[in-house]
């Protein structure tokens, strides 16, 4: 059975302009905390790249940093074949299910670029044919982020139908917070670029992997999250020398910023925006 996601209607919008990715403090964060997580290393290429593509791939922007003010992970449209209370599950391979094996991981964080712990996470797509299961729950599912606020789903590619591309559908939500309600897509699909929903805001990182592919997306969610710890107190002086931009740390080193001090726990060289206070997969307070 067919998607359609919008008003039969509705006019095509022009194509998509799908300009470079800039690296943000979410893909440092993203890059650390993978670093003690069991996700596709292919997907990670150290704390500036983990969300940059190769040079072979195509450019797409992420989902607006979540920590510039910008909006959160856009919503978009449930379409007509959404069904609650899909079993709970990280997998959605069947027996019998052909396709080829996709494997999608990422993260939800929050509006200050913390991770959200127990988010939940509810997808549903159509098989390699562009046909929903409306009787069972075939490719439909739901699971929790885990303390990292990781999540990780094992799928077939989505097939193509008339006037959408390929896509995942999703909802997402924080325990107790609204729900978002959006779609994932594939880079370097045609119609791309003649689908009135696609949302270049909303393009998965994919690669080609063991046969199958590997995707990579995080969601932020409009969530307000306490930034991080305020200066120290009076008191003893904390250790250690400044926290210097382009100074590269090994991990235990001991820095003062903002007149307290932090242990690091990843090695890298610092920049702009990842100052021990907004970064705390890279340092934690001493």
């Amino acid at each position: 059975m067919r998607d359609p996601g919008r008003n039969s209607g509705d006019a095509l919008r022009p194509a998509h302009p799908e300009p470079p990715r800039p690296v943000t403090r979410k893909a440092v964060l993203r890059a650390a905390l993978a670093a003690t997580a069991a996700v596709p290393v292919a997907l990670v290429g150290g704390p500036a790249l983990a969300r940059t593509l190769t040079p072979d791939a195509a450019d797409a922007p992420l989902t607006p940093a979540c920590d510039d003010g910008d909006d959160p992970t856009p919503d978009q449209t449930e379409g007509p074949y959404f069904k609650p209370a899909s079993p709970e599950r990280t997998s959605l391979l069947e027996p019998g299910i052909p396709g080829t094996r996709l494997t999608v991981t990422g993260y939800v964080f929050g509006r200050a670029c913390r991770p959200v712990t127990g988010a939940l996470l509810d997808f549903w797509q159509a098989d390699t044919n562009g046909a929903y299961d409306n009787v069972r729950y075939r490719l439909r599912g739901h699971q929790y982020t885990d303390s990292r606020g990781s999540f990780a789903l094992t799928t077939i590619v989505p097939g193509l139908y008339p006037g959408r591309t390929r896509h995942l559908h999703v909802k997402v939500q924080a325990p107790g917070r609204p729900v978002l309600t959006t779609q994932l897509y594939f880079p370097n699909e045609p119609r791309n670029n003649t689908d009135a929903i696609f949302d270049a805001r909303l393009l998965m990182t994919v690669r080609d992997a063991g046969g199958g592919r590997e995707a990579a997306f995080d969601f932020v969610l409009d969530l307000p999250q306490d930034p991080g710890p305020g200066p120290t107190p009076t008191g003893t002086p904390p250790s250690g020398d400044a926290w210097t931009v382009g100074t590269a740390y090994r991990a235990g080193a001991r820095v003062v910023h903002g007149g307290r001090g932090y242990v690091c726990l990843q090695a890298h060289t610092a920049q702009r925006g990842w100052e021990p206070p907004s970064v705390p997969a890279l340092w934690r307070t001493a």
